[in-house]
C-alpha cells in the first residue's frame, strides 16, 4: 500500500483512547464562545531564570496586533506558586538504547537538592500499552525515584521492520497526549507537562497527500487541543533525551510548522507534532544536550516566576477564528513566553 494512502486510512480511522487513562472516542466537542482569554506568562532575560516583580502596567497584550485591556492580573514567585509538574518517560519514541541513559539522568533530576523538589510531581509513562498516570503528586524525589526504579519499562511490541512503524507510533502518542490532558485538565491550576522524547514522527512532506475531509479532521484536532491546554492552564514542554547524538535537521524541523493554523486547508500532521504544541503553548522544546537532568531543571524553573492575565477578546466572526497572541514589555531586554494564539468562537 503507498505511504500517503496509508497515512489517509490511519487519519480517517477514529482515533480512540488506547491508553491506561480513558478508554472513550477521541472525538473534538464544539469549543465554548470565547469570552476571557486567561494567559500563563513567563518572563525570562535572554539568558537567565525567570524575572519577577513585574507590574501590569509592565505587559501590553496584542491580540492580531490590536492592543487588548488587561482584565485581570497576578504575579507569582518563590517555591510556593501553584503549580503541578507531570513528567512524561517515553518508551515509543525513544530508542531502546536511550532509555536507560534516559532513567539514570531522570534518576539525577529527581535525587538534586537532596531529593527535596520545590513543586509536586506526578510521574507518567508511556509504552505501547498506553499512557500510565501515577496517583497523586510528590514534592519527595527520592520517593519519585524509586517508583521510576520499580518501574518496568515495557518492550515495544511495535515492529521495527515495519514500514508503518512511524504511523503507529504517531497513532500511540497523539492518544496519549489526548488522555493525559483531559486527566491533567480536571485539576485546578497551572499544570506543566514535561515530555522526555523526540517527539513523534512528523509525518510530512512531499509524499504526503491530505483530501479536504482528512484536512477538516486534523484542524478539528488542533483546535480542540488548543483550547483545552489554554483553559487547563497546560503548558507543554518537550525535552529530547537523544542529546547530541540527535542529527540537526531532525531536532528542529518542526520549526516549519509552529505558525498557527488558521483554515484547515493548511493542515499538516506535523502540526500535531510534540515540539509544535510545545512551543504554541508557551513551553520549550530542548535540543542537543546530554545532561537531560539539566534540561528537565530548566523547565521546572518556569514555575519559580510567572504571571496569570486575562483580557476579553471580541466575539469572532466565524467559528474556529485564529488568533495571534504577543506579549511586549516596557522594560527591554526581557522576553515574555505564552500561549502564542487561540481560536476563538462567535
Amino acid at each position: 500500500m503507498p505511504f500517503h494512502k496509508r497515512i489517509g486510512l490511519l487519519l480517517l480511522a477514529p482515533m480512540l483512547y488506547t491508553t491506561g487513562l480513558c478508554a472513550q472516542q477521541n472525538t473534538p466537542t464544539t469549543p465554548a464562545p470565547t469570552s476571557r482569554i486567561d494567559l500563563d506568562v513567563v518572563v525570562t532575560p535572554k539568558s537567565g531564570p525567570p524575572v519577577a516583580d513585574l507590574q501590569q502596567q509592565d505587559f501590553t497584550v496584542l491580540d492580531n496586533k490590536s492592543p487588548q485591556h488587561i482584565t485581570s492580573f497576578r504575579a507569582f514567585a518563590g517555591d510556593q506558586t501553584p503549580v503541578q509538574v507531570i513528567l512524561v518517560l517515553d518508551a515509543v519514541n525513544v530508542p531502546f538504547d536511550r532509555i536507560a541513559y534516559e532513567r539514570g539522568e531522570v534518576d539525577k533530576f529527581l535525587h538534586a537538592n537532596g531529593g527535596r523538589l520545590a513543586h509536586p510531581i506526578a510521574l507518567a509513562f508511556f509504552t505501547d500499552k498506553g499512557i500510565q498516570l501515577q496517583q497523586g503528586y510528590s514534592t519527595d524525589g527520592n520517593e519519585l525515584s524509586t517508583s521510576v526504579d520499580q518501574y518496568a519499562i515495557g518492550l515495544r511490541d511495535i515492529r521495527r521492520s515495519s514500514q508503518f512503524e512511524a504511523n503507529d507510533r504517531f497513532q500511540l502518542s497523539i492518544n496519549a497526549l489526548h488522555s493525559l490532558v483531559a486527566t491533567v485538565a480536571k485539576t485546578p491550576g497551572r499544570k506543566m507537562i514535561l515530555w522526555a522524547s523526540p517527539g513523534w514522527p512528523l509525518l510530512s512532506g512531499p509524499g504526503v497527500y491530505l483530501d479536504a475531509r482528512q484536512q477538516n479532521q486534523i484542524f478539528g484536532d488542533i483546535v480542540s487541543l488548543s483550547t483545552i491546554l489554554r483553559q487547563a492552564h497546560i503548558t507543554l514542554y518537550a525535552i529530547n533525551p537523544i542529546g547530541a547524538a540527535e542529527s540537526v535537521g531532525r531536532a528542529f524541523y518542526y520549526e516549519d510548522f509552529v505558525k498557527g493554523v488558521s483554515k484547515p486547508g493548511n493542515v499538516q500532521v506535523a502540526d500535531l507534532s510534540l515540539q509544535v504544541l510545545a512551543t504554541q503553548s508557551g513551553g520549550l522544546v530542548l535540543n542537543g544536550s546530554n545532561n537531560i537532568a539539566a534540561l528537565l531543571q530548566q523547565c521546572v524553573a518556569d514555575a519559580a516566576a510567572y504571571y496569570e492575565l486575562s483580557f476579553s477578546p471580541a466575539p469572532a466572526e466565524r467559528r474556529d477564528e485564529y488568533h495571534h497572541i504577543e506579549i511586549q514589555l516596557s522594560k527591554p531586554g526581557l522576553i515574555a513566553r505564552t500561549r502564542d494564539g487561540y481560536y476563538a468562537q462567535p
